[in-house]
């Protein structure tokens, strides 16, 4: 990935001081002429892989739930504690969403709650399910739902029959909370735990995982749906194998969301590296945690930094500064991302699902921005991208004054 842009060297009255970023870190003078990518997915070598590709080969069973799928399944059950036959693999994470609301057999139509901070996936999911997304403010402190003011919501007279609560950038969730919440209202729950695979924990809820090539864990594309109930995976299996239960008769809604052997091949060589790149990721965010902690005005996402990895470094920045700051950042090579943008609820394609009052979405919408992180981002890289993070919000913080 290539960013072009005219590289701005860090001089004149604007650049950091010495005391926010220590000397020792202070970044290398080649830096000042290199663009640093928002991501550099790295997945296994043709050599970890290969094994697997030539057990593709001499057995000629390329889908439709191959060795290699059924090795994966049984291997990332017993990693998360799973029963045999409760954990799905699912071709991406989307699908498996869809599977997994599918198999809860609601209205069509029905409103599923969701938030709108979130990937425009987890609404298209829901769409895809027959269900209607309904936006839903999260928890400034956590940037996820809350159940308790869901249950006010639902209070109000909503006839919500799904929430989806989403794991902000893989952060752990309340999930003994959210079972809680389904039993005593009977609102069925799913968990996006797309970006969540450090953290997501089998449970009576489904919880969908994504693989994609960006993801901490990856194999390219693919994803799982983790549950503890035996009944709803045998319903998520068949609605992502067109409705068929050991038949080919269309028993229920279904679709064609299987994972090929190919992507399971990647998958198993993912894992046996997992453990290394997991410290590789763990790393990169201590140095975050690090270099921008003597930054005012920054924060990192909630959670990060505490025991759990993921494959994205998200900061909150002041009030409405993110589209000027990353600005600033690109031309000095620093590319970032606003994954999700404003929230779901200001994109065309949702522009008519029902929505309550969003001020903390609307908030994290201006504020947020994601930086450069991918598994070999060096402490050097780090420490250069705080120090123009620093000049960026001194130059935009004395335009303000300026103006």
């Amino acid at each position: 990935m290539t960013v072009h842009s005219t590289l701005v060297p860090l001089t004149g009255e604007s650049a950091p001081q010495l005391d926010i970023l220590p000397e020792k870190k202070a970044p290398k003078a080649k830096r000042a002429a290199e663009a640093i990518p928002i991501l550099r997915p790295q997945l296994p070598s043709t050599s970890d892989i290969l094994p697997y590709l030539q057990a593709i080969d001499s057995r000629r069973w390329y889908s439709n739930y191959g060795p290699l799928v059924q090795q994966l399944e049984q291997e990332l059950s017993k990693r998360l504690g799973a029963r045999d036959h409760t954990l799905v693999t699912v071709s991406n994470a989307t699908a498996g969403i869809t599977a997994a609301l599918l198999a809860l057999g609601l209205k069509q139509g029905a409103l599923c709650l969701m938030p709108s901070w979130t990937f425009a996936a987890t609404p298209h999911a829901a769409k895809a399910a027959g269900l209607t997304p309904m936006f839903h403010d999260v928890e400034r402190g956590t940037w996820a739902l809350n159940p308790e003011q869901v249950r006010e919501t639902l209070r109000k007279g909503y006839a919500v029959e799904a929430v989806v609560v989403v794991s902000p950038f893989g952060a752990p969730l309340r999930l003994k909370a959210w079972q809680q919440f389904q039993d005593e209202t009977g609102v069925r729950v799913v968990i996006d735990a797309a970006a969540g695979f450090d953290t997501v924990t089998a449970s009576v809820l489904p919880s969908v995982v994504s693989l994609h090539a960006t993801k901490v864990f990856a194999a390219g594309e693919g994803g799982f749906v983790l549950s503890t109930d035996a009944e709803l995976g045998h319903r998520v299996r068949s609605c992502c194998n067109f409705g068929f239960q050991n038949s080919r008769v269309a028993l229920c809604s279904g679709f064609n969301a299987k994972m090929s052997e190919y992507h399971a091949a990647v998958a198993l060589a993912s894992l046996a590296r997992w453990p290394f790149f997991r410290l590789k990721h763990l790393k990169i965010m201590e140095w975050y945690t690090q270099a921008l902690a003597r930054i005012p005005g920054v924060a990192l996402h909630p959670g990060y930094g505490e025991g759990w990895a993921t494959g994205t470094t998200s900061v909150i920045l002041p009030s409405a500064s993110a589209p000027q700051v990353a600005a600033l950042l690109l031309r000095s090579g620093v590319e970032t991302r606003s994954w999700w943008g404003q929230g779901c609820h200001v994109q065309p394609a949702f522009a008519g699902c029902p929505r309550g009052e969003l001020p903390v979405t609307e908030d994290l919408g201006g504020r947020v921005l994601g930086l450069p992180h991918y598994p070999d981002l060096e402490e050097e890289d780090v420490w250069h991208i705080a120090t123009v993070l620093a000049h960026a919000l001194r130059s935009l913080g004395g335009r303000r004054q300026a103006s």
